[in-house]
This record gives C-alpha cells, structure tokens and sequence, in this order.
C-alpha cells in the first residue's frame, strides 16, 4: 500500500486532500506537511530510514503556490535525489502543467479536487511503485475526448476540434471555442486519429483536414489556413498534405 504526504500551506485543503486520501483502499497511511520546508525535511528522514523503514514516503500531493519554498521548487530538489518519491501535483492552476512533467511529474490534479480524479491519480502511483494491481478500465468514447478545468471534466467533440498542438508530454486542442490542455503526445493523437482526417503537418502541429480552408505557398514556405489561423508546413508533409486535400471530398 502506498505511504503518502500531502503539502498544502491552506488548511482546510490539506485537511479535505487528507481525507480524500485516507479514504483510499491504495493509501496505507496519509500525512500532511503546511509547506514545502516541512516537507523536504520529511522526505530527507525518510530517505535516511530506507525503503522499507517507518518514514518511508512512497508518493508526495504536492501543492504549486506557497509561501517561500514553492511545489515547483520541491519537485526541482526531489529530482536530485537518488530514490526520490513520486510526485502528484494539486493545483487551483492550470499553466503550471507542462513545467509539472517536465518534472516528471506522475499526475497534475486540479482544485476542487474530486474523489474520481484524486482515485485516478493514486492508481498511476500505485502502479508505478507496484503496490496494487493494475485495474481494467474501459475502451474511450473515440468521438470525444475529456479535459479538465477547473476541476470540471468537459468532453470535446473530436469534429470540432481543428487542430491540435504539442506541448513538450501534453497537446492544446484547438477548437473554434477556445483551447485545452490534455496530456497526450502528439504522437499518440496522430495514431488515433488519423482515420477521422487529422494529418501531421510539422513536428508541432497535427490538423483536421475538413477544418483547412486554404493551402498558400509563399516563396517556397508552405502554410494552411485553419479558421483564423495560419500554421507552417515542414517540407517533408508538404507532399502529402497537398495530395490529401486535393483528393478531400
């Protein structure tokens, strides 16, 4: 069973993450540290004690904003350390994330933070540290994807999406809306989605043919428009792009 500390400089939701946590069947115990001094001092007795000593820390939730000693600045000193504990950030904000797993972070849970999310967040620890089996989970909807904000999970049409950007571990779907952040490489949604029409057109950019309103060719430079936006075309899938949209229904 996992041994966690949770780091939280507020309260009341160091209390509630706490709880969330000890009510865990993955958890085996739960404390709680107000800041991130507090905390690496923890961590550094555990590392002393060993693996399998009374202060072992297996996976630390860690809060972003605090005073002094930040979660960011934390998760940079763990990385230094031999047999660091996992990391799960919990965060009221959502642009720290591709900073988080740079990090390496395990997982990026959002404030409020929901029972269902937290679960899914103490299954990656778990797996990884191999404490518990891993659990079944069903086939995705391919027609939707679901994004976090806010600690609200919303399901983005794959239709509506128009095109999609890398992001270091992540990728910003761009819809006619407005964009989100999901933590899936690029490489990942230009598998998935190439039968629905989506083409890779850079090493940074993967597109929806139906959403490409014009192909320009400037002094050799290859560009689409998609809505408002021009995006550049590598050399490489110039080619391709140019034939899939002329043969385009």
């Amino acid at each position: 069973m996992l041994r966690a500390l949770a780091v939280d400089d507020e309260r009341p939701s160091l209390e509630e993450l706490l709880y969330l946590l000890n009510a865990d069947p993955r958890i085996g115990s739960a404390e709680g540290a107000g800041d991130a001094t507090e905390a690496l001092r923890r961590i550094n007795r555990a590392l002393q004690s060993g693996p399998g000593g009374p202060e072992a820390i297996d996976v630390v939730f860690l809060d972003i904003h605090m005073p002094g000693l930040d979660g960011l600045d934390l998760a940079r000193l763990l990385t230094g350390f031999a047999q660091p504990p996992l990391v799960v950030f919990v965060t009221a904000h959502e642009d720290f994330a591709v900073q988080a797993f740079d990090l390496k972070a395990v997982d990026y849970v959002l404030k409020p933070v929901r029972k269902e999310r937290l679960a899914e967040a103490v299954r990656r620890a778990a797996e990884l540290t191999g404490t518990a089996p891993r659990i079944p989970v069903h086939e995705p909807d391919p027609d939707h994807l679901p994004v976090e904000l806010g600690g609200v999970t919303r399901f983005v049409a794959v239709d509506d999406i128009t095109h999609v950007e890398a992001q270091g571990d992540y990728a910003r779907l761009h819809t006619d809306k407005g964009s989100h952040l999901v933590r899936i490489p690029l490489s990942n949604l230009e598998e998935r989605w190439r039968s629905r029409g989506f083409v890779r057109i850079h090493r940074r950019h993967l597109v929806a043919l139906r959403h490409v309103g014009e192909l320009r060719l400037d002094a050799g430079t290859v560009s689409v428009l998609v809505g408002a936006e021009e995006l550049q075309v590598s050399r490489r899938h110039a080619r391709e792009l140019r034939d899939l949209l002329m043969r385009r229904p």
